[in-house]
């Protein structure tokens, strides 16, 4: 019997074929990636792979997991066609694939800089290892790097690369780092620590071309200055991979479209991770996220769901950045037009920031305090708001005594 086959390799596609193996599937899973790397975590490429010429990619699971759980690892093969009737899958070097349940984690791909230059030899995004390796190896002769882009792998890595010694600077065409992932108030506290590490902001600053000379940058032109560079690191966004659904004639709009289920329009066809749009229950409506966390989550959900016991996606989400020495965590989803309250620690740097609608507590971003991160991703996730006044305080202890109190009434 064909089995289920999984398109994706990443952290959402990993995860669900050793799901379910872990919920007693007994057909034959197959997992097919494009990328030829042995399937590896994400967030260090921004990081610790930068930081070391020869360091290793971090493999999700070692070589042997995928034999010892009878999971068939396609790497460096490509699908470019969904024939659903057939239920067939046509890779690109003409061979075939049939299913009998197919799961699409097909992730996002870099948004691509459309301004002049943006071809240029030195001109890097960062979203997979390939990309990773092209940046490390074109790091040793650069002692100017512009990064284009004020989101988290921009400033991730823009840390660091400050922190070997680079001059850096950040060009950002919102009037604010981070747009609406976070408030403002932690824009501004993440903002004020970069600049403490030597990095250059330009915000509120559109680009009008990248310049360069013998087919290599040497400057990024902005609407009122001209910054040399000798690499630029461009992370403007990412856009959901979804033309295997949309040829095949699947609903996409911001990505896959899946229902509470990870079912996609057609039949025995279901989407995970990065490129779904599902309906997000602490919203009250579909949405795209772009997380490690929810794309392990939904694997796990679908394996139940794929093995019998179907439960609705519900997980609450929660993020993480490391932005050099700033440990920034987020817990649940913040709404417009909410009420913030923001703590600070004994030297007066910004703790954490509460968000609550309605007079509930619906999102929590933390840094520097994984204890508090731990206590709101409980609280959030099981509708517990303890009174303002103790939330004002940022005491974790007397947080999780409000807290023990409401949940033990």
């Amino acid at each position: 019997m064909p089995g289920t086959v999984i398109i994706g390799a990443g952290h959402g596609g990993v995860q669900l074929a050793a799901s379910l193996r872990e919920t007693g599937y007994e057909g034959r899973v197959r997992l097919i990636s494009a990328d030829p790397d042995l399937p590896y975590h994400k967030p260090p490429l921004s990081k610790s792979f930068m930081k070391t010429p020869d360091a290793p990619l971090q493999p999700l699971r070692g070589e042997a997991f995928f034999d010892q759980n009878d999971i068939a690892l396609d790497l460096g093969r490509e699908v470019v066609r969904v024939e659903r009737e057939r239920k067939r899958l046509i890779c690109s070097d003409g061979s075939a694939l049939d299913y009998d349940k197919l799961v699409l984690a097909t992730g996002t791909r870099a948004r691509k800089l459309t301004v002049p230059g943006a071809e240029l030899d030195g001109v890097h995004s960062l979203r997979t290892a390939e990309d990773a390796r092209a940046l490390r190896a074109d790091l040793p002769g650069a002692r100017r790097v512009v990064v284009i882009g004020g989101g988290f792998i921009g400033l991730e890595a823009a840390a660091m690369l400050a922190a070997r010694g680079l001059s850096v600077s950040v060009v950002e065409l919102a009037p604010r780092l981070l747009g609406r992932a976070v408030s403002s108030i932690t824009a501004q506290t993440i903002a004020s620590y970069l600049e403490g590490e030597g990095v250059s902001l330009h915000l509120d600053t559109a680009i009008e071309a990248i310049d360069g000379q013998n087919g290599r940058v040497t400057d990024v032109r902005l609407s009122d200055e001209v910054l040399a560079a000798d690499l630029v690191l461009v992370g403007v966004g990412a856009e959901p991979m979804d033309e295997l659904a949309r040829d095949a004639g699947l609903v996409v709009e911001n990505g896959i479209v899946v229902d509470e289920f990870l079912a996609t329009s057609a039949p025995d066809i279901f989407a995970i991770g990065d490129c779904v749009s599902f309906p997000q229950v602490h919203l009250g409506c579909h949405t795209r996220l772009e997380s490690v966390q929810n794309a392990t989550d939904q694997a796990r959900s679908l394996a139940q769901t794929l093995t019998g016991t179907p439960q609705p996606y519900a997980a609450l989400p929660w993020f993480w950045s490391d932005i050099g020495a700033v440990k920034l965590q987020i817990a649940g989803l913040a709404r417009e037009g909410g009420e913030t309250l923001a703590t600070r620690s004994d030297d007066g740097q910004v703790k954490s920031v509460y968000h609550l609608a309605g007079g509930q507590l619906v999102a929590c971003e933390t840094l520097n305090s994984a204890g508090e991160h731990m206590l709101s991703r409980r609280m959030i996730a099981e509708g517990i708001t303890p009174a303002r006044t103790v939330l004002e305080t940022g005491d974790t202890a007397e947080i999780k005594k409000a807290y023990a109190a409401v949940k033990n009434f």
